[in-house]
């Protein structure tokens, strides 16, 4: 079996964080909520545990959406430095223009 390349790990990541988004704000709603008592509160926070690690979403990894490169990386336009640079000099990014002097 070939090994998972980086960019394919962070995809898988994004599938589980969004199979298990629900169940897991639903505990995290009911482990916060302190009217309710500390036993159930303690139950929610072990099935918490419970869930896969990678089904946290800060487990997810901004990667540039053009070469995959988690460095560098602007939220905005989800890319890199890099690809940004090499996009705005070719004029397909509309509004940025890449000065040199």
């Amino acid at each position: 079996m070939a090994k998972k390349s980086a960019v394919n790990r962070n995809e898988a990541v994004k599938a589980l964080v969004k199979k298990f988004a629900e169940k897991r704000a639903s505990l995290k709603a009911i482990a916060n909520d302190e009217s309710l008592p500390l036993e159930e509160r303690f139950d929610a926070r072990l099935k918490l545990a419970k869930l896969p690690r990678n089904s946290a979403a800060i487990r997810i990894r901004n990667r540039c959406e053009v070469t995959g490169r988690p460095r560098a990386y602007y939220r905005k336009l989800k890319m890199s430095r890099i690809a940004l640079r090499e996009l705005g000099s070719q004029g397909q990014i509309p509004g940025l223009v890449k000065s040199s002097w």
